[in-house]
């Protein structure tokens, strides 16, 4: 039997941890070289593989693979790059057939969120619809925390650390200052449909930590006059609030309080701007000097403050994800199976890309307390093991070490493409 190479690329909003995954793909792949010959990166993506410019990741030392589990973002480059359907858009699909027999690959590993898993869910495809072998295995990653099947994915529980951590730390420094200067802090996470990040902050107040959070969560309605007589209460009572609000915090008509009135390259209203909409109609309503904060980047790309079990479940998807490919499953995601809370523990399963591709996992509504502002205990309980248990890159000089790939691309073997 032929041994076949693969392909492995990522897409999307990178995170502080998708390296990891790229390292479970790698380092795993590397140890069945009887089975699995080269892993080629798309610099930038499934655009990696439509353009022919595939990274040789046989030319990066062990050393630097393993550093890859303490690096973030996207060592070899992401994108936001939706194919359409087989029926749509025939001439990727060619191409992409194209490039894959150039090269010899058999295997194809998509690391990245909803997006994604249709884009991988679509190349799975191609051996009924096109009569060629390949397959195709999805690598869960999404801060968003919104795919199904996974009780969690990989980025997810960094992110909620951040934003749990700087909601505790902003809070103490407002109530430093309340008696005589602001009142009010503000601070903007990402979410457009699913409030899960909105929700960590909510772990900023504990048993031991009385703190005035209020949550505006994509999944409630915005109701003005509720929320300004909900944060004037808590001001009254602490002398201080701290407020999460979600970039997918909406009107009644579904108008997004941080719309611009422009879309990304997936068709995605653009978001952005959230935290001043917010501090400023306090200001105008109740006159409470505040101050606000976009977490954007910093939340998802702090590697810093990774949670453990987030390193290590995105590392183990990765890994498992080959296993499944060398079980000769095709169209399928591996999945974090949660089976205990305390003490937490989890193990790897599966779920059929059919079931994932375009679905969406909104918050539940029992996460969401009576009033619509905070967390509810069973929240607190799924939260809580994400975000446990420190992994801290190496520091050199007081700086995190990461490390930097030089993408030494193949040779290419056909005539250039246009997207």
């Amino acid at each position: 039997m032929t041994v076949k190479n693969a392909f492995y690329a990522q897409s999307g909003g990178v995170t502080a941890v998708i390296n990891a995954s790229a390292c479970g793909v790698i380092e795993t792949a590397r140890q069945h070289s009887d089975k699995i010959g080269t892993v080629y990166a798309g610099q930038n993506g499934i655009i990696g593989a439509l353009l022919e410019n595939l990274i040789d990741t046989s030319k990066i030392s062990d050393a630097d693979v393993a550093a890859l589990r303490h690096t973030p973002s996207g060592a070899f480059g992401s994108c936001r790059y939706k194919m359409k359907s087989l029926e749509k858009n025939k001439r990727e699909y060619d191409r992409l057939i194209e490039v894959f027999k150039a090269h010899n690959i058999g295997y194809f590993f998509y690391n990245g969120g909803g997006d994604s898993a249709d884009t991988c869910l679509k190349v799975s495809q191609l051996a009924d619809a096109m009569g060629f072998p390949i397959q195709a295995i999805h690598v869960p990653k999404t801060v968003d925390n919104d795919l199904p099947v996974t009780d969690n994915c990989p980025g997810f529980g960094s992110v909620a650390k951040y934003i749990a951590v700087s909601t505790r730390e902003a809070s103490y420094d407002v109530a430093s200052m309340c008696a005589t200067s602001t009142k009010i802090f503000v601070l903007e996470v990402m979410g457009r449909h699913a409030g899960w990040i909105a929700a960590a902050g909510g772990l900023a107040a504990d048993a031991s930590n009385d703190i005035p959070v209020v949550i505006l969560f994509p999944e409630v309605e915005f109701n003005q006059e509720k929320f300004l007589a909900t944060v004037d209460a808590k001001v009254k009572q602490y002398g201080y609030c701290s407020i999460v609000v979600s970039e997918g915090c909406h009107y009644p008509d579904g108008t997004f309080l941080a719309e611009q009135g422009t879309r990304d390259s997936f068709g995605h209203a653009q978001l952005g701007g959230a935290a001043p909409v917010v501090a400023n109609m306090i200001k105008d309503a109740l006159g409470y000097k505040f101050h606000w904060a976009v977490a954007d980047y910093l939340q998802r790309a702090a590697r810093h403050l990774s949670s453990k079990s987030d390193v290590e479940q995105a590392y183990a998807l990765g890994k498992a994800a080959v296993e499944l490919a060398l079980e000769g499953k095709n169209s399928v995601m591996p999945a974090v199976i949660r089976t205990s809370n305390n003490p937490y523990t989890w193990h790897i399963g599966s779920g059929e890309l059919k079931d994932i591709a375009n679905v969406e996992k909104m918050m539940p509504l029992e996460y969401i307390s009576e009033d619509g502002y905070g967390i509810t205990d069973a929240c607190r309980e799924y939260l809580q093991p994400l975000i446990e248990g420190e992994d801290y890159p190496p520091y050199e000089n007081g700086m995190p070490k990461y490390v930097t790939l030089k993408h030494e691309l193949l040779d290419k073997k056909l005539p250039a493409f246009e997207l």
